[in-house]
């Protein structure tokens, strides 16, 4: 896939995974993401490498990430998306899902998910809708797997 990059508000939103920090992925995660606080680095790394990433860089540091875990045909699971708090309120999320959204191989998955405790009103706005038969839906999670025993996501 052909990486997409542009220019927004002063800011370089890239899925171009050359330009992308996995350490600065890493340290925003594991300090201050609650599903996944304490995540060792070599999981990060391995989650960036294997998923379909996009970033936001501002004077050559990366203040905004997301990444969409993917078949590239049928089904994707967006997940770790941040934008580091200073940055927040401009656009930014909005726009790194604008991009993402509108790939074609996006456009043309069949199922798309995420989870979120604080962001419903972004991805409404990209059609995610609350499932349509939660019944039918199973997971299991382990949230104090990285050490976090005060992990808010259960």
């Amino acid at each position: 896939m052909t990486p997409i990059t542009t220019e927004y508000k002063g800011y370089i939103i890239t899925t171009d995974k050359e330009s992308l920090q996995p350490e600065t992925i890493h340290k925003w995660l594991s300090e201050n993401a609650y599903w996944c606080k304490h995540i060792p680095f070599h999981l990060v790394k391995q989650a960036f490498d294997n998923s379909h990433t996009i970033g936001a860089i501002k004077d050559g540091r990366q203040i905004a990430y997301a990444r969409l875990i993917t078949d590239y045909s049928i089904f994707g699971y967006l997940a770790d998306v941040y934008v580091e708090e200073e940055h927040r309120g401009k656009g930014i999320s909005k726009k790194m899902m604008e991009l993402l959204m509108n790939e074609d191989w996006v456009k043309n998955l069949r199922v798309l998910m995420l989870a979120t405790v604080d962001a419903k009103g972004l991805y409404e706005k990209f059609g995610f809708t609350d499932p349509k038969y939660p019944e039918r839906l199973m997971q299991i999670t382990r949230p104090a797997i990285y050490g976090d025993t005060q992990n808010r996501c259960k």
